[in-house]
């Protein structure tokens, strides 16, 4: 996939303090460079293997569908093109924010600290840019997907606003009652304690809870994966600073991050019916002619150099490698008639959560250098749902002297839908977004709560004005178009999606996270319960 430029890439994650340089390479390119760091012993070993059910991806939809069909007594290989991140107290597993290194980028290339080139070995690193037409989506890799660097706010939709956006065969009872709840215990979900927040570096948390109860904007605490202990101990010095100095938006060092890797997948594997394979970069799939799915994969790794290549045969198959990457992979097949009759709509019905992020700024707010975070508090504005929103603040990684700044992040609901068209020159999937998407809900809505919640002291610097993006890009394979409501792929026996891809556009305001494990949750009990036995 193609990087974006030094300038863009700055503005989709100046909250990180980190910026991107072009490599000129596209992803033929590349994989052309990592058969040529193989082949120049003229020898690339090749395997072919048999499996009852291959996974391709490591995020939410990977992680419960490994651990669901395990329980069921069913044997799974998950796929994953990205490495292992392991943490623990004091580790240095995960990049800084503010001196980031080779592992911040997937196959390197250059990148630059504010402004300050640093020339970065090619590696399998954390995040790969999307660039498209009017947007960029910034792609999580590694075991855990998106899981590993996402802020982790857990947000559950009203039933009101769930039914607006999601198709009404959904049972919402059911999924307040019993899937959302799940996703919840799985993740260990707790809010940050008062005796954390009243700490100096949770100023900033304060002064906007402070604004915000000013205003007369609703105020909560936000659901996090995180056991706060980890950041408790921290402040009494008993480890290095990952969650109190903001250094956590590439990873969390110290752990205590109730990601998919620590919680889903680690009960996965330890049934000992699932195969985590890190470094295994789905390249194509296809249907053979008796029915089963077929998978090339190159074999990297950390450099991204090819070791070699696998053909992986099952008779099912879940795609669960992102939006953007699982739809990428479908288009593919329909463009080089690997798989025929597939349904129409591929790529159709994307969209960006309406993302937002802004860099506050404010000389008088008393920001410290060193912030804690990730998230404490954010503003649920969803009374109105046709406007229903969401403003939260997030810490600013510290940069050694005082910016007297923070972030501000925003996502709402938004009708505006782009798609993903695979272009066999590049061999990706091209994001295509209308210009002016999502304005209505930002520009009269987020925008103004944003600068409400700033006062007239503050300044705002609009980042997706310097490049739009999203984190959380959402369909492509959407529910009630491409799949069914549990991912099945219409006309297609055996093949399913179950991550952002079956979303359709929208997780109703809410950080996507929650809603895309519920989704997989109920997803896999009828899987489990109708198609493990008959279909594979």
């Amino acid at each position: 996939m193609q990087l974006i430029s030094r300038r863009g890439f700055l503005g989709s994650v100046a909250a990180a303090g980190l910026a991107a340089a072009a490599t000129a390479h596209t992803a033929t390119a590349r994989a052309d460079d990592a058969a040529n760091s193989a082949s120049a012993t003229g020898r690339i070993p090749h395997e072919v293997e048999e499996h009852r059910v291959l996974v391709v991806g490591s995020g939410f939809g990977g992680g419960v569908s490994a651990l669901r069909l395990a329980q069921a007594g069913v044997p799974v290989v998950v796929l994953e093109r990205g490495r292992r991140w392991p943490a623990g107290p004091n580790s240095d597993t995960f990049p800084s924010a503010t001196s980031p290194d080779e592992r911040a980028l997937w196959f390197g290339g250059a990148a630059e600290v504010f402004g300050r080139p640093v020339e970065l070995p090619r590696y399998t690193g954390l995040l790969e840019a999307s660039v498209g037409h009017n947007m960029t989506a910034v792609l999580p890799t590694g075991v855990g997907g998106g899981s590993l660097i996402y802020q982790g706010m857990a947000l559950q939709p009203t039933e009101e606003l769930f039914y607006d956006w999601f198709p009404g065969a959904i049972d919402w009872r059911e999924m307040d009652h019993e899937y959302y709840p799940r996703v919840a215990r799985m993740l260990r979900l707790a809010e940050a304690p008062d005796v954390l927040i009243e700490s100096p570096q949770y100023a900033a948390s304060r002064y906007f809870a402070q604004r915000v109860r000013d205003t007369g904007l609703p105020l909560s605490k936000i659901p996090m994966p995180i056991d706060w202990d980890y950041a408790l101990a921290e402040l009494r010095g008993e480890m290095r600073p990952s969650y109190t100095n903001g250094d956590s938006s590439l990873g969390v060092n110290n752990g205590g991050k109730n990601s998919v890797d620590v919680t889903y997948l680690a009960q996965a594997e330890a049934t000992g019916l699932v195969d985590v394979r890190p470094l295994h970069d789905v390249r194509a799939m296809r249907r053979t002619p008796d029915g089963s799915w077929e998978l090339d994969v190159d074999v990297l790794d950390v450099g991204g150099n090819l070791l070699k290549t696998l053909t992986l045969r099952a008779p099912a198959l879940i795609l669960a490698a992102g939006s953007v990457n699982t739809a990428t992979l479908l288009g593919r097949a329909e463009a080089n008639d690997a798989v025929t009759d597939l349904p129409g709509a591929i790529g159709e019905g994307w969209g960006t959560n309406a993302d937002r992020i802004y860099i506050w700024t404010d000389p008088t707010a008393g920001f410290p250098a060193e912030q804690g975070g990730p998230v404490v508090y954010g503003s649920l504005n969803w009374k109105d749902p046709a406007s229903a929103h969401t403003v939260i603040q997030a810490s600013l990684p510290s940069v050694g002297v005082p910016i007297h700044s923070t972030v501000l992040v925003g996502y709402g609901v938004s009708a505006d839908r782009g798609r993903i068209v695979y272009d066999s020159a590049q061999d990706r999937g091209v994001i295509e977004w209308p210009a002016g998407g999502d304005g209505h809900i930002v520009q009269q809505h987020i925008s103004r709560t944003a600068n409400a919640i700033a006062g007239a002291t503050g300044h705002l610097t609009d980042t997706n004005e310097i490049l739009n993006s999203t984190w959380h890009p959402l369909g492509g394979a959407a529910m009630d178009r491409v799949c069914d409501l549990e991912g099945r792929v219409f006309g297609q026996r055996g093949l399913y999606v179950i991550d952002g891809a079956l979303i359709p556009g929208t997780t109703a305001a809410c950080n996507p996270s929650l809603t895309i494990a519920a989704i997989a949750e109920r997803a896999l009990d009828r899987i489990v319960r109708h198609d493990v036995g008959h279909v594979f």
